[in-house]
């Protein structure tokens, strides 16, 4: 028979290592309430365990789609409670299939900026060619 499995905790240095988010990008997170480490070390430094790497790699992933920093919170806790089973389950997915909705269209307008950003690259790739 097995214990309980024990949770893997990392310095912030290998968070940032692993999520590849620097430091300051980490504790700004953290200030800010999304992110708060399991635990400190006797010497005081902070421990992440890998739910709260977890919880930066969503992070990490809404920034380039630019949800608020209140919407993160809201999302992430709206993940815990899933992942928990508390809560109002249909409501709760209801509003993940918001946060989801949003991400799509999110994602639509970047792959139309980039379509734009693109066809501009190609014009001065064509005058480029032209100068020859």
């Amino acid at each position: 028979m097995t214990g309980p499995r024990r949770e893997r905790l990392v310095q912030i240095g290998q968070v940032a290592e692993q999520t590849g988010l620097s430091l300051r990008t980490i504790r700004f997170y953290e200030e800010n309430g999304l992110v708060i480490p399991t635990t400190r070390s006797e010497g005081g430094f902070r421990l992440y365990s890998d739910s709260d790497v977890a919880r930066l790699e969503v992070i990490k992933r809404m920034k380039p789609l630019g949800f608020s920093l209140e919407e993160m919170q809201e999302l992430l806790t709206l993940l815990a409670e899933l992942d928990s089973g508390s809560g109002d389950r249909e409501r709760l997915r209801d509003r993940l299939r918001m946060f989801h909705e949003a991400a799509t269209a999110r994602v639509t307008a970047l792959q139309e900026q980039l379509a734009v950003a693109e066809g501009f690259a190609d014009t001065l790739a064509g005058h480029l060619d032209a100068q020859r």
